[in-house]
Parts: C-alpha cells; structure tokens; sequence
C-alpha cells in the first residue's frame, strides 16, 4: 500500500493539528458578556443599564453609529473608574455600581484642574473668532397687544399726542400678563421677529411707532426705542462666556488625554458577537 503525503498518516498527523489547535483557542465568551477588560467579564445588563441612564431607554431605536458611540463611552468610563482606582483616588469596592463609578471619574477629571485662562488667551480667542462674535442689525422693540383696530388706532394716537407708550399698552391691554410686560423691550435682529412684522419694524427710527398691525389673535403696536448697528461683540460683554469656553475645551482636552492613558494600560476585548447591533467603535478588533 503507498502511503503518500496523504495517506493515512498524513490524515492523523492533520487531526492532530486541528485537535491542538482547537485546545489552545479559548473557549467562546457566555451569551451575555460583550466585553471583557483586563479578563473581567463585562456583562450586557450593564450596558443596558448605563443607556436607560443616559436616554431613559435602552436604546433599540437607536442606529449602529449611535450605539457604537455610547459603548466606547460605557467602556471608557469602566476604565477611567479603573484609573481612578488605581491613582489612589478612589477604593477597588466603591467602582463595583455606576454611582461609584462616576464619582470615581468626577476626581479623576477634578484632580489636575487646569489654571483658569489668562487675559492674553481670552483676548487672543476673542480675535481669532470674530466672525462667530459678530451679531447682525438689531432693534431695542416694545410691543402694544390689543383686540381691535379701533381700540389701536386710539392708543397710537395717544402715544403720538405726547403719552408714555407702556403707560398706554398698560392701560388699553386687556390682559393682565401683557400690561404687566407692557415696559419690556425686546432686543432682536430681523431674523428673529415673525416675518409679518420684520419689515414694519426695521422701517422704523429710534422712539417711532407703528400703524397698527393686525395678525390672527389681535393687533399690535411696535415701538423702536433704539437701532444698534452690526458689530462684532465686544470683548468685555464676551468675556464670561470666552472664558466658560476656553474651561470647557481644556476640560475636553483633559478627558482625552486621560481615556488614552486608560487604553493604553488596560486590555479590552469586545465580544462583538454578543452585541444586538453592528459594533463600529474604536474597540473593534475581532472576537
């Protein structure tokens, strides 16, 4: 009998292969386990639980980009715990339920707060975005709500004789939640008035009213107490909210740098298989 190269040792030699082959492969994750990090168990009751959180449901409605996106949140945020933990700002026990856990990343974020912004990069953020701080035409506007046209007519005439005019929307208002706001002024550009009214308004001068304008629940007077040209906003009025941004970005830069630093320390090993939904995140790299 020839015992060539596939005879019959050559098939016991293959079975052998395949047999410890199939020993050294690690045996396939339980059903419910969609992550493993560091060989700890990462079961999918907690993702669950960690999307009822976040959107108050569990997700299903959501697309596979969406779910992917907040896996690799629910992830990182199991690994900034572990972080935490392991930077001596929070103990092993407290991480185990979600409440640990994001107290645990809370110090983590707070532990090296970056210096509040300097003048020069407040009034350097302030010039590179001039063109997002510019803010267009805008009129400084009060407004006289009654029922009828005849009873407009007469408030407009008063006004025009010398009377106040919010003493007159007060007075002449037949409710009392509108004469109560009957001084108020509006500050608005034309795109954000109705635009019934955009064009009547902006034809007016500074301390002009209006004709009467009628519209489906009533008839209104516009007074322009002021016209203020486009500008960019100035720096002392931006200010505060420079400042909240430049905080908000360091913040981010911060978050960043730390979710790094957690994956590089830690292994995590997605068991895409068990997911309800095409895993596209940043932890993909087979099961």
């Amino acid at each position: 009998m020839r015992r060539g190269r596939f005879g019959p040792v050559g098939l016991v030699g293959t079975a052998l292969l395949t047999l410890a082959a199939a020993c050294d492969r690690p045996p396939p994750p339980p059903p419910d386990v969609v992550a493993e990090i560091d060989g700890e168990p990462v079961r999918y009751g907690e993702l669950e639980a960690y999307l009822t959180r976040q959107l108050g449901e569990t997700g299903a409605s959501l697309g596979s980009d969406v779910l992917s996106e907040l896996f690799d949140q629910f992830v990182d945020e199991r690994l900034l715990a572990r972080l935490a933990v392991d930077e001596g700002l929070a103990g092993a026990s407290s991480v185990d339920r979600p409440a640990g856990r994001r107290r645990a990343v809370d110090r983590l974020l707070t532990a090296g707060d970056d210096p509040a912004p300097t003048e020069a990069e407040i009034a350097a953020w302030h010039d590179r975005h001039r063109d997002d701080l510019r803010r267009p035409e805008r009129v400084r506007l009060r407004q006289l709500l009654v029922e009828d046209r005849a009873t407009a007519e007469r408030a407009l005439a008063e006004i025009r004789a010398g009377a106040d005019f919010a003493a007159v929307a007060a007075r002449v208002s037949g409710d009392p939640s509108v004469a109560a706001m009957a001084g108020h002024e509006d500050e608005l550009s034309r795109d954000e008035l109705p635009p019934a009214f955009a064009d009547t308004v902006f034809e007016l001068g500074a301390g002009e009213v209006s004709e009467p304008v009628e519209a489906d629940y009533g008839v209104h007077l516009f007074q322009v107490t002021a016209r203020l040209p486009e500008e960019v906003v100035p720096l002392a009025e931006a200010r505060a909210e420079i400042e909240r941004t430049l905080r908000r970005d360091a913040a981010d830069r911060r978050l960043a740098a730390l979710v790094e630093q957690a994956r590089g320390r830690y292994d995590v090993r997605v068991h895409e298989r068990n997911l309800p939904f095409d895993y596209r995140g940043s932890y993909l790299h087979g099961s």
